[in-house]
C-alpha cells in the first residue's frame, strides 16, 4: 500500500506536534514554515516578522500546565517561562523527535486547492524566490495559528501620530519620553501599558468594558494550579468564589478608575497580569474609558475628557484568517468555527486544523492531543461515533463557557474539559495492527 503524503502548514508549537504525530503513524510528512526554525510565534527575532511576542514576554500559563505529554519541560524551567526558554523547549522537542528534516523552512504557502479526486494541491514558494512550486498531497494539516492577522479598532476621525498594533510592538525603548495610549484590556494590552510606563512621558490605557485581572500567583501557587485545585466546587459556586478571591486580594476595578466588571469571570478570555493594578496605583498608568473619536493627535474619550498622544498602540486581537484557502471553501473570520473538536470539518475528511482554539490555559497540550487523534483518523483508527455535522452543531451550541459575543470567543475552550474530551476519544481508537 502506498504511503499517504501529508502536508503540514506551520512549525510552531502546534505544528511540531502535528508533524511528530502524523510521522509516528507512518505518513510521509512535508511541513512548510515561514520562519528559519521551529517555534512560530515564539521566535522573537525571526526576520520573517511572523512573531507577535515582545522582548519581555512570558507565557501566561505556568510550567505545571504548559508541556507536551510526550516531552516534559525541564525541571528547572521558570514558573512562567520566557519566550527564550520556550523557544529552546520547542527546538529541543524538534531535535528529540528528529522532525526538522521534514520541514521546509523559509517557505510560504500561497494556495491550497481541494481537488475532485479528494487530494490537495499546494502552491508554495521559498521566501527568497519568486518561483512557485506545486505539490500534491493526500491530506492537509493546518497549524498556522491565529495570532498573525492584526485586528484594528475603528473610531471616527484620524490619528496624526504613530499608530501600531501590538503585533508590531517589540520593546518599550522606542517609546521613551512619548505620550502613549494603549487600547485594550487583554494580556498584551496590560503588558504593553506596564512596559511603556517605565520609559514613557505618560501611559494611558483605554478599556471599553471591564475585565477581570488575574494575578499570576494566589496563596503561593501559580493561579492555574490554584484554579485546578478549586475544580471540586460546582461551577455556580466556583465562579463567584474566584471573583470573591480576586477582589479580596487586589480590590475592585472601579476603585482605581478601571471600568466595572459586569460579566462572569469566564465571560471573556482571562487577562493574567500582576503589575497593572500596581502601575495604576503608583500613577504610572492612567485608566480611561472607551474612545469616542480621534482628532489629529487628540483623543476624545466617552467620559467627555480628551488628551493628546504621540503614539497609539492597539492591542485589539487578531482575525482568524487562512489566506491560502478560497473563501467559498474555508472562511472562519466572522462566525462560529464549524469543526469537530475544533479540528475536523464535516464535509472534508482529509483536512485538519490543529491549534485553532483559544484555551483558558496553554494551547499546545490540547494541540498535541488533537494531533494524535487526527493522525489516527487519517490512518483509519478512529471515527466519530455519530453524524459529524450533528456533533459539530452540538459543539457550537454548547460551548464550554458562555462568553461575551466577539470573534475571539468563537474558538474558546476550557482546556481541562477540552483535553478530557480528546483523551476520551483517544481511548476509543483502534491499534494500528487491530
Amino acid at each position: 500500500m502506498k504511503m499517504k503524503k501529508v502536508a503540514v502548514i506551520g512549525a510552531g508549537p502546534c505544528g511540531i506536534t502535528a508533524i511528530k504525530n502524523f510521522n509516528d503513524q507512518g505518513f510521509e510528512v512535508t511541513a512548510f514554515e515561514r520562519c528559519e526554525g521551529v517555534g512560530g510565534n515564539w521566535r522573537f527575532n525571526d526576520p520573517s516578522g511572523h512573531s507577535s511576542v515582545f522582548e519581555t514576554t512570558h507565557i501566561i500559563s505556568s510550567k505545571y500546565t504548559s508541556f507536551y505529554e510526550d516531552f516534559p519541560l525541564p525541571k528547572d524551567a521558570s514558573d512562567y517561562p520566557s519566550h527564550k526558554e520556550l523557544l529552546k523547549y520547542f527546538n529541543d522537542y524538534a531535535d528529540h523527535f528528529d522532525i526538522n528534516r521534514l520541514i521546509k523552512f523559509g517557505t510560504e504557502v500561497l494556495h491550497c486547492k481541494y481537488t475532485d479526486d479528494a487530494k490537495w494541491i499546494i502552491q508554495w514558494r521559498s521566501l527568497d524566490s519568486e518561483n512557485i512550486n506545486e505539490d500534491k498531497f493526500d491530506a492537509l494539516v493546518v497549524c498556522n495559528g491565529h495570532h498573525h492577522e492584526p485586528r484594528y479598532p475603528s473610531y471616527p476621525g484620524d490619528f496624526s501620530g504613530e499608530y501600531l498594533h501590538s503585533h508590531d510592538y517589540k520593546s518599550a525603548k522606542p517609546f521613551a519620553d512619548k505620550r502613549i495610549l494603549v487600547i485594550g484590556g487583554g494580556n498584551s494590552a496590560c503588558d504593553v501599558a506596564v512596559e511603556t510606563a517605565r520609559v514613557a512621558k505618560k501611559t494611558t490605557i483605554s478599556w471599553r468594558r471591564g475585565y477581570h485581572l488575574i494575578p499570576k500567583f494566589m496563596f503561593g501557587l501559580t493561579t492555574d494550579i490554584f484554579s485546578y485545585k478549586s475544580r471540586w466546587l460546582p461551577v455556580p459556586l466556583r465562579v463567584p468564589f474566584m471573583k470573591f478571591m480576586l477582589e479580596l486580594i487586589q480590590g475592585k476595578n472601579e476603585d482605581i478608575g478601571l471600568p466595572k466588571v459586569t460579566n462572569s469571570i469566564l465571560a471573556t478570555h482571562p487577562t493574567v497580569n500582576s503589575e497593572l493594578y500596581d502601575a495604576i496605583r503608583h500613577g504610572k498608568v492612567k485608566p480611561k474609558p472607551d474612545i469616542d473619536k480621534i482628532d489629529q493627535n487628540t483623543v476624545h474619550f466617552k467620559d467627555n475628557s480628551h488628551e493628546d498622544f504621540d503614539v497609539i498602540i492597539a492591542c485589539t486581537g487578531f482575525k482568524i484568517k487562512h489566506r491560502f484557502f478560497d473563501k467559498d471553501l474555508i472562511d472562519f473570520e466572522n462566525g462560529p468555527v464549524p469543526l469537530l473538536h475544533k479540528m475536523i470539518p464535516a464535509n472534508i475528511n482529509n483536512l485538519y486544523f490543529i491549534g485553532l482554539f483559544q484555551p483558558l490555559g496553554c494551547i499546545w497540550p490540547g494541540a498535541e492531543l488533537q494531533s494524535k487523534l487526527a493522525a489516527k483518523h487519517l490512518a483509519g483508527l478512529w471515527e466519530p461515533n455519530s453524524d459529524m455535522q450533528k456533533l459539530i452543531d452540538f459543539e457550537i451550541s454548547n460551548p464550554d463557557v458562555q462568553q461575551v459575543e466577539s470573534p475571539r470567543h468563537t474558538i474558546t475552550v476550557d482546556d481541562f474539559s477540552f483535553r478530557k474530551r480528546l483523551k476520551k476519544e483517544l481511548r476509543a481508537t483502534k491499534s494500528a495492527n487491530a
